[in-house]
């Protein structure tokens, strides 16, 4: 039987490929990337592929489209079932397969899913992504056989391998974790019987509907059951994942939100006792605090591109232990495999929080003081968007401005500094800006707002759009 499948443009991202369910994204659809994806396996000589799916309503037909694709392919798959993002990637290092693919909507709405991928070890995106496109496209596939699948059960093994780098002692801490819902919940009800202290979990059953809040912990009104379960409970801390848990927000027992960066500087301090001088990477998105306290704290920092696949292969090309994102993604390399994982990161933070003379609350007041933009998104054609930011760093180092193109522009003035990039997912460009004080800030949004208007970009709207952290 010949095989050709067109997937829908919008649907193969930068990260994966995702799209509206019935839409721009099919069983069909999950049929061509096993199809395809096992064919890409098998030539470069492998023969195993793990698979996963989170709790949405639609990820078990998915899942299923998908596997009946990778067999006809001649792939065996290792079929872990409904849970984590992070379960899958923990299923693919510690049976060494050759692939892993999970169904997965991330946090996006409930009419959305989609397909993250791993090839060997390696994030599989960008490029390889738009490869597939093309290889289903044009029905270049391997000749069509039949591989089996087996189902296996790992998340006991994967809990147990959580625990085993527990560090708190028998610290009994108070903690609330909010599951929103999440493909985590029967993973996390397993985890918290083996942690010493009290442990309260919100919206523990998996619900594809997402009842309760959005599954996003980075936007903060998705933290607000999360805080006031904190501050009802005098708890310690409170822990929040995404849709499938590849992500975490946390909040203090007074309940302030930890941004991304501010987690790093947290866990940065903590690795650097052990691994002095190590490279800690974050994203440009990232506060310069975070930059100078890992330098103060002996370490090497990194500002990279933005994007969780970005970041690993970064991680793996300079041996760093540790990294993070403010989208909230943590990869630690340095006890674990270096994938994201809220659930470890949690099991991290927890320990710190268990070790320190300090609460948690008073390591967030202790932290530099920053006035930030929220991050800005503006709509700009997906050919221009680039072009724009070429035309920016061309003015600005002109004009002798201190200009960072790791990922768009970065530029340090002496009141702080502002980001541009375009989204490598959406038609928009992406901008924020952070200083130590008001008037800085204000300095800082009206350069933003002159190159923008110099060309012909429409400015933001900056009104309100200030927060401290």
């Amino acid at each position: 039987m010949s095989f050709t499948h067109a997937f829908n443009a919008t649907s193969l991202r930068e990260y994966d490929i995702r799209g509206v369910v019935g839409k721009t994204l099919t069983e069909a659809d999950g049929f061509a990337i096993g199809r395809t994806f096992g064919s890409m396996i098998v030539r470069k000589g492998g023969s195993t592929v793990a698979v996963g799916y989170d709790g949405r309503t639609h990820s078990p037909l998915l899942e299923k489209a998908l596997v009946d694709g990778l067999k006809a392919s001649g792939i065996n798959v290792l079929r872990v079932g409904r849970g984590p993002t992070p379960l899958l990637y923990f299923a693919a290092f510690t049976r060494g397969t050759d692939g892993a693919v999970m169904v997965t909507g991330s946090h996006n709405p409930p009419e959305y899913n989609g397909f993250k991928m791993m090839i060997g070890k390696k994030p599989f995106f960008g490029k390889d992504i738009l490869e597939l496109g093309r290889l289903a496209a044009a029905g270049d596939v391997v000749e069509e056989t039949q591989g089996h699948d087996e189902t296996v059960d790992l998340s006991d093994d994967y809990v147990a391998r959580l625990v085993k780098d527990w560090d708190g002692g028998e610290q009994k801490l108070k903690v609330v974790w909010d599951n929103g819902n999440g493909a985590a919940g029967e993973v996390l009800q397993k985890l918290v019987k083996h942690l010493p202290g009290e442990h309260t979990i919100l919206f523990g059953d998996i619900d594809g509907h997402f009842p309760n809040h959005h599954p996003d912990p980075t936007v903060p009104k998705n933290l607000e059951a999360l805080i006031a379960a904190v501050k009802g409970t005098k708890a310690d801390l409170g822990i929040a994942f995404d849709g499938d848990a590849d992500r975490i927000g946390a909040v203090d027992g007074n309940g302030n939100v930890f941004f991304g960066d501010q987690m790093l500087v947290v866990f940065a301090r903590d690795v650097l006792k052990a691994l002095p001088g190590a490279t800690i990477i974050s994203d440009v998105k990232a506060s310069q605090v975070l930059f100078d306290e890992i330098a103060e704290a002996g370490g090497n920092p990194l500002m990279w591109k933005t994007g969780h696949s970005l970041i690993k292969a970064k991680m793996a090309e300079t041996g760093s232990p540790l990294a993070a994102e403010m989208s909230g993604h943590v990869f630690f390399a340095d006890k674990w495999y270096g994938f994201d994982d809220a659930l470890y990161a949690a099991i991290r933070l927890l320990g710190i929080t268990a070790r320190s003379p300090l609460s948690l609350a008073e390591i967030h007041d202790a932290l530099p003081k920053v006035i930030n933009t929220p991050e800005l998104r503006f709509e700009c054609d997906d050919v221009r968007k680039f072009a724009v930011i070429t035309e920016v760093a061309a003015r600005l180092k002109e004009a002798g401005a201190d200009v960072s193109e790791t990922d768009g522009v970065r530029v340090k003035t002496a009141d702080g500094w502002w980001l541009l990039r375009a989204s490598n997912t959406q038609s928009v460009l992406v901008a924020r800006a952070e200083a130590k004080t008001e008037e800085g800030l204000e300095r800082l949004k009206a350069d933003l707002v002159t190159q923008l208007e110099s060309s012909g970009i429409e400015a933001p709207d900056f009104e309100h759009a200030a927060s401290g952290h």
